[in-house]
């Protein structure tokens, strides 16, 4: 198998890249409640707002527009939004911790992730960025295991397998995409692997596009975040509905997925999925609102 972007040759006339958590397999709650979340508690000396930063965090990552955003990035805005938050003010001998290098690293235009962080090492909350997030990744490689993928994902991608080439775009450590999607026997009907290491979801969708045309080429996520990444390389998106995950899958095998390989997907019926999905996620937190 071509496991990396820069090896990926294409051998089908289409495309389609999909992202993993959330999407493929239904590891999105076990990893940020409880990997990320307790993680970043620990780290961040967060255990007196504990309550509020869980509040955050899940918001962040599971039930908003910004749902499946990189972990620096989403670190970043947990921060922000404790920092607001009157309850946490008022919580007697308790100060938010600094987060003002994250926050201008995270705008640094540099890749994020643990790679870039290592020659940042000599900055005290860089370097506790760095352990924070191996910290994570050690926690999910220590709890997330035995997660199917969802009904319908492996007689989807059987399918496509025959007609398309088949990339993961993920946020998700590399290590983690190969270990999970070899538990289920799924990385034979995988032609490259693009995680959180080879850069942003839309930067590797542009790596995989070469050599195909973009009308033969489909992103299946279950973020805004990789409709916007399908949308900045000109190619078509399938949204996977957060809670109602089964039946998106199984709408996509018995539908979509010929209207993909036909031409017939693109226009008003990815139209018609994508406005159902966007009104699923809010952008206010509902303490705000």
């Amino acid at each position: 198998m071509q496991k990396t972007i820069e090896e990926f040759r294409p051998n089908h006339q289409y495309l389609v890249c999909i992202d993993s958590d959330g999407c493929a397999f239904d590891v999105m709650e076990v990893k940020h409640k409880e990997c990320f979340c307790p993680a970043t508690v620990n780290a961040w000396n967060l255990q007196a707002v504990s309550r509020y930063a869980r509040e955050a965090w899940d918001f962040v990552n599971l039930y908003s527009k910004d749902r499946g955003i990189n972990r620096f990035l989403a670190l970043e805005k947990v921060l922000e939004l404790l920092d607001d938050r009157p309850e946490v003010r008022r919580i007697e001998g308790f100060s938010m911790p600094d987060h003002s290098v994250l926050k201008a690293w995270t705008k640094s235009g540099e890749p994020l992730n643990n790679q870039a962080l290592e020659r940042h090492k000599e900055e005290p909350q860089l370097a506790k960025t760095l352990e924070w997030s191996l910290d994570c990744n050690r926690r999910i490689a220590e709890m997330v295991r035995g997660v199917p993928p969802f009904p319908y994902v492996r007689e989807s991608l059987e399918k496509l397998a025959k007609e398309a080439d088949i990339v993961i775009v993920s946020a998700t450590s590399t290590e983690a995409l190969f270990r999970e999607w070899e538990e289920h026997g799924l990385i034979p009907l995988v032609s490259a692997v693009c995680g959180q290491e080879a850069g942003s979801k839309a930067e590797c969708i542009g790596k995989a596009m070469k050599g195909f045309s973009p009308e033969c080429c489909l992103m299946i996520g279950d973020a805004p975040g990789d409709g916007a990444a399908a949308d900045k390389n000109g190619i078509s998106f399938y949204p996977i509905r957060p809670l109602t995950e089964v039946d998106s899958w199984e709408e996509f095998f018995k539908k979509d997925l010929d209207a993909f390989l036909s031409g017939s997907y693109s226009g008003e019926r990815e139209r018609e999925v994508r406005e159902r999905f966007n009104r699923m996620l809010p952008d206010t937190p509902p303490w705000v609102r």
